[in-house]
């Protein structure tokens, strides 16, 4: 089972969706905390993985990011941020968790702990390097 999570993160249920371009990351990045950083549903996008199992890699790779590299917004930042965007409410069918805040080196690092076709096609394609564009 890990091995799917950390992999390809087969059947997930994106496969109908397509990801989110590189170039469309743009839009996405937010200030929180004085820093600039993407919310896990959109870096989950821009990689082609549910956002459940993408919680899921990172959790299992949690040693790999330091507290510079990604947070999990407080109950205040995610309700300032429900106000201001289009996210779920509790108990209506969306998350229960509380979102996680990727940093620039986070963002990048967890290119580096998924392997699904989209990470590892936009390794190839040297967006890692664009996305380090993005965030400044």
């Amino acid at each position: 089972m890990r091995s799917q999570i950390a992999t390809g993160l087969e059947g997930n249920d994106m496969s109908n969706e397509m990801p989110l371009q590189v170039d469309q990351i743009g839009s996405t990045i937010r200030t929180i905390r004085g820093q600039k950083v993407i919310l896990d549903t959109d870096l989950a996008g821009v990689f082609g993985v549910p956002t459940f199992r993408f919680n899921e890699a990172i959790k299992w790779n949690r040693g790999r990011f330091p507290a510079d590299f990604l947070f999990q917004l407080t109950r205040e930042e995610h309700e300032a941020l429900t106000s201001q965007i289009a996210m779920s409410k509790v108990g209506r069918g969306g998350r229960r968790t509380l979102p996680y805040a990727f940093t620039e080196n986070g963002a990048i690092m967890a290119a580096n702990v998924l392997n699904s076709p989209e990470t590892v096609r936009m390794s190839v394609c040297g967006a890692g390097v664009r996305l380090a564009r993005i965030f400044h």
